[in-house]
């Protein structure tokens, strides 16, 4: 077995950090500048900027198991527009695909309880993109008949990333829109159900998300008594100030559903954002980690 991981970055690091069995590892990043960080992860770096090198060709040679986490854009599919034809072509090794796309591609649902099955709407143009990602990454693993799974994010958290940091940091807020909950998912339990997927050779599409949609001001409030600290006062959400983007993630209101990565096999080491946080102040490995970048669904 070996993996290859386009796009190495805060959930492709946990991956690395959970390989229990030495199964080599390797995984792509734009800058060299990163190279120590994903060593320490236990991968193997790769300079990718969008065009095939010999290097990654020599990797695709014999990569078992091919992992993509790379956003769409203008143009389509990354990695597909660069090595597409390569996947087909020259990876006589390759047994699995695994594609990490988001739960924005379900849209606004009124809140209502969504799983695999439901229609996706994407609101957003990011995520129209990765409803069309999705579908080529399905396409592909047709043409050349292999499994290819594709994991609905949600709203990734972990050391680095996390309410206790903003609180610290000063850019905690807790924005009150009645009804309004978002979905979560530890980096730690995208890496679980990564490897699950990955050793098993389980093609589909999996929502990996935690078992609790929760307010948001909720999380900041239960990081804040972790802390000691007073929250922050609420905020209307129809008076905060917000960039676009931000304001976006509002506009989307959904309960992500997880029942069939359980039906898989994997059961969640942070199944609510509460055994989360809690383990986190008590290990004390909070701040560890990137800087904070999280996408929501």
């Amino acid at each position: 077995m070996q993996v290859l991981i386009f796009g190495a970055g805060y959930s492709g690091k946990a991956f690395g950090r959970a390989n229990r069995q030495g199964v080599p590892v390797l995984g792509t990043t734009r800058s060299m500048e990163k190279f120590d960080a994903l060593r320490l992860a236990g991968i193997e770096p790769l300079l990718f900027d969008g065009a095939v090198i010999g290097e990654i060709e020599d990797a695709l040679a014999k990569t078992t198991h091919l992992v993509i986490s790379v956003a769409p854009d203008e143009t389509g599919d990354p990695v597909l527009n660069a090595v597409g034809a390569a996947i087909q072509a020259k990876m006589p090794a390759l047994q699995w695909i695994g594609y990490l796309s988001t739960v924005g591609v379900y849209g606004d649902h009124g809140g209502a309880w969504v799983d695999e099955t439901a229609e996706c709407k994407p609101v957003s143009k990011r995520s129209v993109m990765r409803v069309a990602a999705e579908q080529q990454w399905l396409d592909l693993g047709r043409a050349v008949g292999k499994p290819v799974a594709i994991l609905r994010l949600s709203g990734i958290y972990g050391p680095g990333r996390n309410a206790l940091i903003n609180l610290e940091d000063g850019t905690a807020r807790r924005l009150v829109k009645p009804g309004q909950v978002f979905n979560r998912i530890h980096c730690d339990d995208i890496a679980g159900a990564l490897w699950l997927l990955a050793q098993k050779i389980l093609g589909g599409i999996f929502n990996v998300t935690d078992d609790e949609p929760a307010p948001p001001q909720h999380v900041v409030t239960y990081a804040a008594g972790l802390m000691g600290v007073e929250p922050p006062p609420e905020i209307p959400f129809e008076t905060a100030e917000l960039s676009p983007m931000a304001r976006s993630f509002y506009g989307e209101n959904k309960r992500v559903a997880n029942a069939a990565i359980k039906a898989a096999g994997y059961r969640f080491r942070y199944p609510n954002y509460r055994v989360a946080l809690d383990r986190m102040w008590a290990d004390g490995d909070w701040r560890n980690g990137e800087p904070r970048s999280a996408i929501r669904g």
